[in-house]
This record gives C-alpha cells, sequence and structure tokens, in this order.
C-alpha cells in the first residue's frame, strides 16, 4: 500500500512540475504587464514569431498597449514599444538586467564557441584599440587596399567602359565580405621576389571561395540560432562550421600577412587566458561572422537605394566628388585608383545620412535582457509595471522607433537627407512634442552596442565611395520594385532580399 502511495505522489508530483513548465499555472501579478500565453503549452505564440515577428509585435501591441509579456518557447518575453522607457533598460546594471545570458547560448549553438568570463573585457578592450580612434584609421587603410585589390586592381590599366551586368545583392555581399576579411585576418605572403600579384591573385581566389562557403552558412543561420533546422541541414551547418574552423584556425591565420591587430590581440589574451587551440579556432569564426555578417547587405540596401531614387543618387555622388577634388584627386580613365582615407569619410554628411536612412529600414535587431530581480518601469504615460525575476526583456526598435509615424514622416518611403539639417548637423527628432534620445537602434545600445559599428560603418562608406567615384550605375531594369525582405531573418541585424536584382555598372 506504502509503495502504490509513494507512486501515485510521484506521478503527481512530475504532473504538476510539468504542467508549471509548460506555463499552465503563471498568472499575471498586480502592477505586472498584460499577459498574454496563447493556447499552445510551453510553445506559446513561438511558431507565430518565428514565422514573422513584426506583425505579431504589432498585433500584441494593438491588443494590449505598448508593455506586454508573451509565451514564446518556454520563455516568457516582456516587449517594451515605448521608446522612451528604452534609456532606462539599455543603462540598467548587469545585476538586475543582463544580455550575456543569452548571448552566450546563441554563440555555443551557431559558432560552438564556448565564452569564458574574460571573453567580453578581451573583445572590448581590442575593439576600443583598434576599431576606433587611431586604430580606426590604420583599419580602414588596409580595407582601403582590400577594396582596390577586389574591386579597382585592372581599372589603371585603361579598361574600355563596357557595361557590365551583375546581381546587385551578391555583388555588394561578395566585394564588402571579402574586403572586410582580407583587412582583418590578412593576406597571402609573397613566396619570393616579384610575387606580389601572384599573392594577391591568390588573396582574390581564396577569398572568393570563403564567401561561397559563408553564404551557404549564413542562408540556414536564422533557423539554427533558434534550433530549428532539419536534419540534413543540421548535418551540412555542423560541415561548414569544422570548416569554418578549420580555415580560420589560429594555424591558417598566423601564417598571413597584414593580420589587424584587433585579430592578433584578441588570440594572443585569449592564449594567455588559458583558453585552448581548438576553441580559438572556433572563437576566429564568430569574429568572421560578427564582422561581416551584416555589413554587405547594407551596403546592397544603401547602393539600392540610392539607384531607385535618382535626386538622392546625384546629390550623394557630388558630395562624394567634392571631398575627391578637395583631396586633390580625380577618377580619369588609365589612372591610378583613388585612395579615400578616415579623414575624407568624415566630410560626408550626405553619404551618413543616406546610411542611418537606409540601417532605419532595414536593420532589424532584437535586444534581449534577462531579468535578474524584480525592477519596476514607467512608461511615458506614467504607468508603472514590474518586470518579473526570470524573464526576458525584449526591444524591437524596428517598430517602435525606426518605423514609427509619430517619429519619422513618411516612415516607409527612403528619405536620404532624413537625419541632416541643411547646414550639415544632425537632425533631432520628437515623438508628443518631447526629444528622444533613441530615434534608431541598429547597433543596439548600452553596454551591448556593437563594439565594431564605427568600422562596420567605414567599410560600407568605402565601397560606395568607391563605387561612386568609378563607375557608372544603374539597375537594368529601373521599373522594377524593390525587393521584399526574407522575414525569416527578423531580429539578426541587417534584413536580406527575398531575391536578387540585376543592375550594370562600368568605369566612369
Amino acid at each position: 500500500m506504502e509503495l502504490w502511495v509513494i507512486l501515485l505522489c510521484t506521478l503527481v508530483s512530475l504532473l504538476l512540475g510539468g504542467l508549471y513548465v509548460l506555463g499552465v499555472f503563471r498568472r499575471r501579478r498586480p502592477n505586472e504587464p498584460p499577459l498574454d500565453k496563447g493556447t499552445i503549452p510551453w510553445l506559446g505564440y513561438l511558431l507565430e514569431f518565428r514565422r514573422d515577428s513584426s506583425e505579431f509585435l504589432k498585433r500584441m501591441q494593438r491588443k494590449h498597449g505598448d508593455i506586454f509579456t508573451a509565451l514564446i518557447g518556454g520563455y516568457y518575453f516582456t516587449f517594451v514599444m515605448d521608446p522612451f522607457c528604452f534609456g532606462t533598460i539599455v543603462k540598467e546594471s548587469r545585476s538586475k538586467l543582463d544580455f550575456r545570458a543569452n548571448a552566450v547560448q546563441l554563440v555555443v549553438r551557431v559558432f560552438g564557441y564556448k565564452p569564458t568570463e574574460s571573453t567580453p573585457n578581451i573583445v572590448h578592450a581590442a575593439s576600443i584599440k583598434h576599431l576606433m580612434g587611431d586604430g580606426l584609421t590604420v583599419l580602414t587603410q588596409a580595407t582601403m587596399e582590400s577594396f582596390q585589390k577586389l574591386l579597382l586592381f585592372n581599372l589603371s590599366s585603361g579598361e574600355k567602359r563596357v557595361w557590365q551586368e551583375e546581381n546587385l545583392f551578391h555583388y555588394c555581399y561578395n566585394i564588402v565580405f571579402r574586403a572586410g576579411y582580407l583587412a582583418l585576418f590578412g593576406t597571402e605572403p609573397p613566396r619570393g621576389a616579384g610575387d606580389k600579384d601572384k599573392a594577391e591573385e591568390q588573396d582574390r581566389l581564396h577569398s572568393n571561395q570563403l564567401f561561397q562557403e559563408f553564404r551557404k552558412y549564413d542562408r540556414l543561420f536564422p533557423h539554427l540560432a533558434f534550433a530549428l533546422l532539419p536534419p540534413k541541414d543540421k548535418r551540412e551547418a555542423e560541415r561548414l562550421k569544422r570548416h569554418f574552423w578549420n580555415v580560420l584556425s589560429v594555424k591558417n591565420v598566423w601564417q598571413k600577412d597584414n593580420i589587424s591587430g584587433w585579430i592578433s590581440d584578441q588570440d594572443q589574451l585569449l592564449a594567455e587566458n588559458g583558453v585552448p587551440e581548438h576553441m580559438r579556432d572556433r572563437f576566429m569564426f564568430m569574429l568572421l561572422w560578427a564582422s561581416q555578417g551584416n555589413t554587405g547587405p547594407t551596403a546592397f540596401w544603401l547602393l539600392l537605394y540610392l539607384l531607385k531614387h535618382p535626386e538622392a543618387l546625384k546629390a550623394v555622388r557630388q558630395e562624394v566628388d567634392k571631398v575627391l577634388r578637395e583631396s586633390g584627386q580625380e577618377v580619369k580613365a588609365g589612372s591610378p585608383p583613388v585612395t579615400v582615407t578616415r579623414d575624407m569619410l568624415n566630410q560626408t554628411p550626405l553619404l551618413d545620412s543616406a546610411l542611418e536612412e537606409t540601417l532605419r529600414l532595414v536593420a532589424a535587431p532584437i535586444l534581449v535582457r534577462a531579468v535578474l530581480e524584480d525592477i519596476s518601469l514607467r512608461t511615458s504615460s506614467g504607468t508603472e509595471f514590474t518586470l518579473r525575476k526570470g524573464d526576458r526583456v525584449a526591444l524591437f526598435p524596428h517598430i517602435s522607433l525606426q518605423m514609427n509615424p509619430e517619429i519619422h514622416e513618411e516612415p516607409h518611403k527612403f528619405k536620404y537627407d532624413r537625419f541632416v539639417n541643411p547646414d550639415g548637423t544632425r537632425k533631432d527628432f520628437y515623438r508628443n512634442g518631447k526629444k528622444l534620445k533613441f530615434v534608431s537602434m541598429p547597433w543596439g545600445a548600452g553596454v551591448s552596442t556593437c563594439p565594431g559599428r564605427f568600422f562596420a560603418t567605414a567599410e560600407m562608406k568605402l565601397f560606395v565611395f568607391l563605387m561612386l567615384s568609378h563607375f557608372d550605375l544603374e539597375l537594368l531594369n529601373e521599373e522594377e520594385e524593390i525587393p521584399a525582405i526574407d522575414i525569416s531573418r527578423w531580429g539578426f541585424g541587417t534584413m536580406q532580399p527575398d531575391h536578387d536584382i540585376r543592375f550594370r555598372y562600368r568605369p566612369r
């Protein structure tokens, strides 16, 4: 009899525990945001959220208001859509709101790298040193040399002004990825006197091969991040991981010339902190994706928007030509390619605004923090909510800031000068008469702000600067609509088009 009682109690305990995990007993407490668990235990709204995050959040906002909590895949996410609350959340201490727990899970799943306690500090220190200030000047020069090697290497031969046709997305992503890769991870060393040309040809060949494999992984990335890959794709993802761990191994990287300080310093510091070599190989793969996964797609959108808006293309090209003239350079048939410096890139307010406008339209990161203790959050209307310990709080600036018609007039339109005043200064933005601190958040914010944002900006501006200064550009079909976005990539930085678009170019 006692045995049956024990078994019955055990079964009841397991049943209650299972129901608790599934979220059956979760109830909204006083002062907490509206709670919506959906109809499917544990899963909640996972399928709808993954199908189209933007539409899901818009629907929930209409239903519940600017702050609400939803069950998504076993976790309770409190989405904050009030932009005046963003500053409080991104500035909150890590003891209360921590972004690293989610980041660590993602990094382990998609790159196989297990961060140590020292990893964030190593990345931060190296980024401050090499991706900003004087370090950025050096890296911008290295990137310029990479673009000359990939984009401009045959212009000085007096190549005839013949139109060449390409797929715009593939072209932009390919060139920008390869230039960034060579600038960061180093170049092929010449094997002997007079072998510089052969080494550069090897760089072009190797970087292109690497890009082809990177694109295969890039296509799998969104579903891999959510652990939703079918078995066949999961095997392919594992194959690609091993490929990149090998190609980007510290053993191979250290055989290159011109390795950036950003790469070399981080590897040395990881080694000094006892991180084994095989794990440092995986760290290299993470750095490649972090630095090059969004710059090429963003450059595509920027160039496409300029091509679709002739007044924008004309204004930005005039600005580029003016900066060139003031630097004493001129684009002429048969002359050496121009050299663009960081100082020159700092003299392009219209290009800056066009890039920021592009990011406003296509950058859609989701910023997530783990709630480590109950905290209070006051909205702009004065309502105070309590965020529950153990939940997650999430910001989706693409909807609440970047596409908000109360902040940006005609938010779905590309306006190249939206962010700049006539005198070249930065424009301020308001909502309900109150000035906003954040008006676009493509790089994140607070402690999770992208440390490579200045290098990424320089890389994209360099590419567009060179394309506009050296080439005539046009779409093959000027009436073709701008491609729709691939909604599977919501939440992972810059969105990608659901199909490519043809363009042509020739030397000016």
